[in-house]
């Protein structure tokens, strides 16, 4: 059966508009053979994401970007539909986040699996929740005029601080202090000659030193070779002494305070005190009156001098 030229151009024109179709589809990340769940995501903004951008489940790429446009009811979203395998389940109440991939700027869809709230299997045509997760540029650019807005106080804050440096350092105080500076210096300097004088006086002393060096050595091993000649015998007799002696001492103090003895009653009896006193005072009145009257009491007189009359001192 002979074909005519018209069909087989026919044909092949058919042939050719199909793989037409199907490059096309494939390029913007459509396989007409596979069986696909499309799902769409609402976005206030989608930087860096391109048609053909990974979706990922758990890291694992699930499928990709089929297409962005606006959304005619709200210009202000972005409408993105994204086309999953069949046979990946997740509930409805997922969430699709929105995440660099990189540090160069590529973005991905990141399925959120919520499996606590509901089971209800998200189905072809479903809306899913967008979420945008803060990316290093979303960061840096949040914290940017924060970091800036301090930089912007530290500066006024420094043009402060030298404005009142300036002002407290005239010209005579910067005088002084480059004169404060100079003899910093030259003290600086006499401390390293007294140094260097100072290293100089050791060397030449240095034999002088290791003797007196070898002198304290040969005391202290003289000190220990005393201290062990004294032995822990000779030692205890010195603390038993010591300890009868205090014994000793406590049994006079028990008597002294008891009355006990002489020294006792002449320590607590305050009678004997007082006839001392007054005996005291009794012989001094007499060696008072010795000296100004001794004729009463050795009878030699040659001109028969009268004897004066003593007066009594209170």
């Amino acid at each position: 059966m002979k074909y005519s030229k018209e069909i087989k151009v026919g044909f092949l024109a058919i042939v050719g508009v199909m793989m037409s179709v199907f490059s096309y589809n494939y390029l913007k990340g459509i396989n007409l053979f596979e069986k696909n769940r499309k799902f769409t995501i609402k976005y206030e903004k989608v930087d860096g994401l391109s048609v053909s951008n990974p979706v990922t489940l758990n890291g694992f790429k699930i499928g990709k970007v089929q297409k962005i446009n606006f959304n005619p009811k709200n210009t202000k979203e972005l409408l993105v539909d994204i086309v999953v395998e069949n046979d990946v389940l997740f509930p409805k109440t997922s969430s699709a986040e929105l995440y660099e991939t990189g540090l160069i700027g590529g973005k991905a869809i990141a399925i959120i699996p919520d499996y606590k709230n509901d089971s209800t299997i998200a189905n072809d045509g479903d809306m899913l929740k967008g979420v945008i997760k803060p990316g290093l540029t979303e960061l840096v650019n949040q914290i940017l005029p924060q970091v800036q807005l301090q930089i912007e106080a530290v500066m006024k804050n420094a043009e402060v601080v030298l404005g009142n440096i300036n002002n407290l350092f005239d010209e005579e105080t910067k005088q002084e202090l480059k004169s404060s500076v100079r003899d910093f210096s030259n003290l600086t300097k006499s401390l390293s000659e007294t140094s260097q004088e100072i290293s100089n006086l050791i060397s030449s002393n240095s034999e002088n030193l290791s003797y007196a060096i070898s002198d304290f050595k040969e005391a202290s091993n003289n000190i220990k070779t005393i201290s062990d000649s004294i032995s822990s015998k000779d030692l205890r007799n010195i603390t038993s002494n010591l300890n009868d002696l205090v014994t000793n001492l406590n049994s006079i103090t028990i008597s002294l305070k008891n009355s006990e003895g002489t020294a006792g009653q002449l320590i607590n009896d305050n009678s004997i005190y007082i006839n001392l006193e007054n005996a005291t005072k009794e012989l001094n009145i007499l060696i008072e009156d010795i000296k100004l009257n001794p004729n009463r009491y050795i009878n030699f007189s040659v001109f028969g001098k009268k004897n004066k009359a003593f007066k009594k001192n209170n």
